[in-house]
């Protein structure tokens, strides 16, 4: 079904079915590569043989004049026009260039839902030094039992070796050390009515991603969450920190219920346990399109393609809530997409294991290692969701990433889910000063929760 575009993934198919508990690093003479025909963090360099995928040349990293830390992030192509559009009708044009979930799209929404194609725009970068951190890793680090060892700072297997390495590279994506985001989640019923889900505020940091840190001293906490509710009134006041570590077992969230104002720990967050902050509607392992532990599953690469995605997303970001925001799914004139290459990474149920969605198929870029696109089918094996991130360039950064942006589509019930809708929000992803730790307990948690 698909079509590999790196010589190694041929015999990488082979090897994936035995599915060791441990995959070892790569040699030095692989690493070399990214110096060399791949990207510092482990992209393809060179574009396509015809064009439309342009070569990687160090990203955008030009400051975007007038925009300041903390404000509303304006689109640095705003100039830019699209070359085509996919519809319903010219849609089998394009078929081996769209996912099963868009093409789902297009024939559920014929009327409304297209996808506008812009010139592609290999915007992605980061700091010297994480690229640094990515070659130490790609010689150094390894996965055991499902658990990063030996990496930080930096993409843990730019060259993977196997699905969950590549899953482990979008969970631990450059993104920042520390940031503040304002929250807003928004539930579509299938009728067009939309429904907030929360108003909240949110504070994010990478202790994997502290500058002056290394590997030997790193204690696998990777990921730090508190986000306070303001809204709707009768959520104001409801809060959620978490701690995120490489070991599923030793994550540790907690909220604070308003009615007992007590906090409460959280014996599940993970994988389709409903998330507090999204009233329910969405899963943890729906945040970001995945996160969380990867035990639930078994992981495969299927291949790489060339597929068109969301990406360089600004636009998005400078319409009001109202216009970008339509009945059943964005505004196709505020979303941008353009031709990139991807991964395509398959996850089917673990044996013994069980979940909402036992078989999923996740589209990561292969600049940036976000999972921009996913396909996730129900127990009776009917395609069920379409779960899509908004990647935004950041040249402040710098990077593109996907600041808290993204949802699902629910191809059956044509319900769907937009989590952050910042478009009215006067901050849009403020890089921030790295946070003291105890920011985030649930000690502070409790003292900025009580309503």
């Amino acid at each position: 079904m698909f079509k590999t575009k790196l010589i190694p993934l041929a015999a990488l198919a082979m090897a994936v079915a035995a599915a060791p508990a441990a995959w070892a690093a790569v040699t030095a003479e692989e690493a070399g590569k990214l110096k060399t025909t791949l990207t510092p963090l482990g992209a393809e360099k060179a574009g396509n043989k015809d064009g439309s995928i342009p070569a990687w040349t160090g990203g955008y990293t030009t400051p975007i004049p007038g925009f300041k830390n903390g404000g509303k992030r304006p689109d640095p192509f705003a100039a830019d026009k699209p070359l085509y559009q996919v519809t319903a009708k010219n849609m089998d044009q394009h078929a081996d260039k769209l996912t099963d979930g868009v093409k789902a799209m297009l024939k559920k929404y014929p009327d409304s839902f297209r996808v506008d194609v812009y010139p592609t725009r290999r915007t992605a970068a980061a700091p010297q030094w994480v690229y640094d951190n990515t070659a130490k890793n790609a010689v150094k680090a390894e996965l055991k039992d499902m658990v990063p060892v030996n990496a930080y700072g930096g993409i843990p297997f730019p060259i993977p070796q196997s699905g969950a390495e590549a899953i482990w590279n979008h969970t631990l994506r450059w993104r920042g050390e520390a940031w503040h985001v304002a929250i807003k989640g928004v539930q579509t019923t299938a009728n067009g009515k939309h429904v907030t889900t929360g108003i909240a505020s949110g504070d994010f940091q990478m202790p994997y991603y502290f500058k002056d840190g290394s590997a030997d001293k790193f204690d696998g906490q990777h990921w730090s969450i508190r986000i306070q509710t303001t809204g709707p009134a009768l959520r104001a006041g409801e809060g959620i920190v978490g701690r995120q570590h490489f070991n599923g077992d030793k994550t540790q969230v907690w909220v604070y219920v308003t009615g007992q104002r007590r906090i409460r720990k959280v014996p599940n967050a993970c994988c389709d346990t409903p998330t507090p902050n999204s009233a329910g509607v969405a899963t943890f392992d729906q945040t970001d399109v995945f996160d969380g532990r990867l035990d639930r599953f078994d992981w495969k690469i299927v291949g790489k393609k060339e597929m068109l995605i969301p990406y360089n997303g600004n636009k998005l970001l400078t319409v009001p809530e109202d216009q970008a925001l339509l009945a059943h799914h964005l505004n196709p004139d505020a979303t941008r997409w353009e031709l990139h290459r991807v991964w395509v990474i398959e996850a089917t149920v673990a044996a013994g294991k069980r979940h909402l969605s036992p078989k999923r198929r996740y589209y990561l870029d292969e600049d940036t290692w976000i999972a921009v696109l996913a396909d996730h089918w129900d127990a009776n094996g009917q395609l069920w969701q379409m779960g899509f991130s908004n990647p935004v360039v950041m040249p402040d950064l710098p990077g593109t990433t996907s600041p808290q942006q993204f949802g699902f589509y629910d191809l059956i019930s044509g319900a769907w889910y937009h989590d952050s809708a910042l478009n009215d929000a006067a901050e849009q992803y403020k890089i921030m000063p790295r946070y003291p730790d105890t920011t985030f307990t649930p000690e502070a948690l409790a003292g900025d929760s009580i309503r």
